[in-house]
């Protein structure tokens, strides 16, 4: 359970729908075509736009491959059982299992497992592993954007090389006018997701079984022995190569975040049924390609289409680029809501962009930072063959973690048999531990990228948590108990008309506001509400444990409100709720008081010196309680204290 912060660092909402709250996420009354119609459109866009470059750089990439049957074959074979041991049986078959409540995604699987190991000896690193995965989606949140619509315009260059000039400039204005309309939201283009995917996986697989057609023999592929042979003759390039086939399942990892918007029914349908066998129809069909003409490397995605398709084709690409670029955008969203309310970061402006979904949101700073960053990735390495140098160490290393953390699942919370167990688990770490360390070798050309923004953003996350944690614990050190309060302010302070309402982090003592305003005015309410959010580490809490109320006596009242970390926190509409308190609340009768902290420099301080001021940093350019608990503006009393940690 995490403690709101209302003096200081409370978190921001992750919510999703009104319907998930009401209706078990929303979809469970909705046909199963129409929902797994509308996954395709939203969790594929990563891993359906691998086929742009991942086959091609497997050969002319980081590490080149001989361009002959024997490699040809390994490859492809080595494609589509990474697909089925990483994508079909860890997570759709397994992991999405674990969901927390019907959400799912990195946190929401740190926070499952991190409610049944709070006291085991090695449950801080389990927390500091789920901390670093989500610090790693930020690297791929950057790389995936600039890689997809890259790797999707570059078709131009296919179509006429004289045109390979606008090529850059091109991808920056798509990805400027991207993020640029981030603010309005994506619920109209989201209707078009779907049918575009559709269309998207349809052209490719298409052109794949056109091609396969021509050499069928390459069908033979799907058999295991050909990974094996590739292996056992060049297992140097064999191991090496995992560092681009690896590019073939990026974006699995989304199968799971996406979880609570879909069901896990219908993202396994439409991964098995539909995207799955589209994706290697279409990797069939360029290594058939390649093996009638090995010149068609430069573009083997593009050089499956005749020349009257080409332009059709680049359009197609392209609007599936900006599809999967959208949904890691909002994904950034999502994930950042989750760490403030997990309490991983400051609170941020959020904009709800829907009436009706709560779940679209739009975060200006995200937004803005990761447009930069993108930008910058374009401009620098000018091409998705380059970008693949940098891509896939976030993704490999996000995946390893999961299996760190299903591991703990499997033997700890489902408690499966050891005997069936520890072998699943083993080829898991085996297979994820062997894509992460061929990754490895690509840190010179561009690897250290994801890896440098994962550990700076991780040193951001953890300093908040550790930040939090010890102010939480220098503010209730420094509380007056509460009944010698009450039972001495109550005899000695003019009471006046109307509520206050004193919002504190801790569910326990005075807050600092209180004091303050009896120090200064002298006077108390006739109705006083000292108010704790706490956010708890499930997704959604029921209205019946919503609320939580002590009478203190003489006018004074202890509210927790409850809130999961994929909901939006707002005071006011609690407050109109409840009864207890005696009359109902009403807004224009009623002040918020919220105390502000400036941290001190300390004699002993209790984090590094250079951590310390990070953190202050962090809490001055927090964004103001007011707006994230949705008080009313006019109603606010905001009082500044100090504190040393």
């Amino acid at each position: 359970m995490t403690t709101a912060n209302m003096e200081n660092d409370a978190p921001a909402s992750s919510g999703d729908s009104a319907l998930h709250r009401g209706h078990g996420h929303g979809h469970g009354s909705d046909p199963m075509l129409k929902l797994s119609i509308s996954a395709i459109g939203i969790v594929f866009g990563d891993i359906g736009t691998s086929p742009l470059y991942a086959f091609r750089e497997t050969f002319d990439g980081h590490h080149k491959l001989a361009l002959d049957p024997l490699h040809i074959y390994g490859v492809v074979s080595l494609m589509f059982w990474s697909m089925m041991l990483v994508v079909t049986i860890k997570y759709v078959s397994i992991i999405m299992r674990a969901d927390n409540k019907g959400e799912g995604g990195s946190l929401a699987l740190l926070a499952l497992v991190g409610r049944r190991t709070r006291n085991m000896r090695w449950s801080t690193g389990l927390v500091l592993l789920g901390v670093f995965a989500t610090a790693l989606f930020y690297g791929d949140s950057m790389i995936t954007p600039a890689v997809s619509v890259l790797g999707a315009v570059e078709g131009i260059s296919v179509y006429s090389p004289a045109l390979s000039v606008v090529i850059v400039p091109l991808a920056v204005f798509i990805l400027v006018f991207l993020f640029f309309i981030q603010s309005k939201g994506s619920a109209k283009v989201g209707a078009f997701f779907g049918p575009i995917m559709l269309l998207y996986f349809g052209v490719i697989s298409t052109l794949g079984i056109l091609s396969i057609a021509q050499t069928p023999a390459i069908l033979t592929a799907f058999s295991p022995h050909y990974a094996v042979l590739f292996f056992v003759s060049d297992p140097l390039a064999g191991f090496l190569s995992l560092g681009t086939v690896v590019l073939a399942v990026t974006g699995a990892e989304a199968l799971y975040s996406d979880m609570g918007h879909f069901g896990r029914r219908p993202i396994g349908l439409s991964w098995l049924v539909f995207v799955l066998p589209a994706l290697m129809m279409n990797y069939m069909g360029q290594a058939a390609l390649l093996l009638r003409n090995p010149l068609a490397l430069e573009s083997p995605f593009y050089r499956l289409a005749p020349d009257w398709f080409q332009i059709p084709l680049i359009i197609i690409a392209t609007m599936a680029a900006i599809i999967a670029s959208q949904a890691v955008i909002s994904g950034a969203f999502s994930v950042t809501q989750q760490a403030i309310q997990l309490g991983f970061m400051p609170r941020l402006r959020i904009d709800h962009t829907s009436a009706k979904t709560a779940g679209q949101i739009y975060i200006p700073s995200v937004n803005w930072a990761l447009m930069v960053m993108v930008i910058v990735l374009v401009l620098v390495f000018r091409s998705s063959s380059n970008l693949t140098s940098a891509y896939g160490i976030a993704v490999t290393g996000a995946m390893f973690i999961d299996t760190c953390l299903l591991t703990v699942l499997v033997l700890y919370m489902w408690r499966w048999k050891k005997r069936y167990a520890l072998p699943l688990l083993g080829i898991f770490f085996l297979v994820d531990g062997a894509y992460l360390a061929a990754n490895l070798t690509k840190i010179p050309d561009g690897g250290w990228f994801p890896l440098t923004v994962g550990f700076v953003i991780f040193t951001l996350l953890t300093t908040w948590a550790a930040g939090r944690t010890l102010m939480r614990e220098r503010m209730r050190e420094l509380a007056m108990p509460i009944p010698v309060f009450v039972k001495s302010a109550a005899n000695s302070a003019a009471r006046v008309p109307g509520t206050a309402v004193f919002m504190t982090s801790t569910a326990s003592g005075v807050p600092h506001a209180l004091l303050h305003n009896l120090k200064h005015n002298k006077v108390l309410h006739e109705r006083v509400i000292l108010l704790t959010v706490k956010i708890a580490d499930e997704p959604y809490i029921g209205g019946d444990h919503r609320v939580e109320h002590e009478d203190l006596g003489n006018g004074f009242h202890r509210l927790v409100l409850r809130y999961g970390f994929m909901e939006q926190p707002d005071v006011p509409e609690a407050l109109a709720q409840i009864n207890s308190c005696g009359a109902p609340f009403k807004m224009m009768e009623t002040s918020f008081f919220l105390s502000r902290q400036t941290l001190l420099a300390s004699k002993n301080p209790a984090m590094p010196l250079w951590r310390e001021k990070l953190f202050a940093w962090m809490l001055r350019n927090a964004e103001s309680a007011m707006e994230f608990f949705r008080l009313p503006t006019n109603r606010v009393v905001e009082l500044g204290s100090q504190l040393e940690i």
